[in-house]
């Protein structure tokens, strides 16, 4: 059941956390740039997939800042809509840009808006965190030694 296509309702239910009732009702939101080639997002797909793997049960939707669907607000929505009472967003981005800083405060203020009783946290763009900083130049010093 996928999120990201408006069809499916996202999954509720299962979690690694060890408060089944505050997670079953925390759904997550992986939130990317978005772009007019839908083959772009097939990496963001398997990463959708890879976490509802590792966290079964918990609602998982992809959410694009342009050119894709749905945006934020409309994967916030579904989620809401399937039970969520509280939302985690992660900027799968390299770093804290303009996307980050300026765009993303805006769509949060009218998830907000439409949910005002919604608990939402942002975490950090996946890009500071060390380990995948790590996986990447793991990933680079195997193509130089290739």
């Amino acid at each position: 059941m996928r999120a990201e296509t408006g069809r499916d309702a996202p999954r509720g239910g299962g979690c690694p956390d060890t408060d089944p009732y505050t997670c079953a009702m925390t759904g997550l939101i992986l939130f990317a740039h978005g772009a007019r080639d839908p083959r772009w997002a097939e990496p963001f797909e398997r990463l959708r997939q890879k976490v509802e793997i590792a966290c079964p049960g918990v609602p998982v939707a992809l959410a694009y800042l342009d050119l894709m669907t749905p945006d934020l607000p409309g994967a916030a929505d579904a989620l809401v809509a399937a039970g969520c009472r509280a939302l985690r967003v992660v900027p799968i981005f390299l770093g804290r840009g303009g996307h980050v800083r300026k765009d993303l405060a805006v769509l949060l203020a009218l998830v907000a808006t439409r949910h005002p009783a919604v608990h939402v946290d942002v975490l950090p763009a996946i890009g500071e965190d060390d380990a995948v900083l790590q996986t990447m130049a793991d990933v680079c010093v195997t193509g130089l030694r290739a």
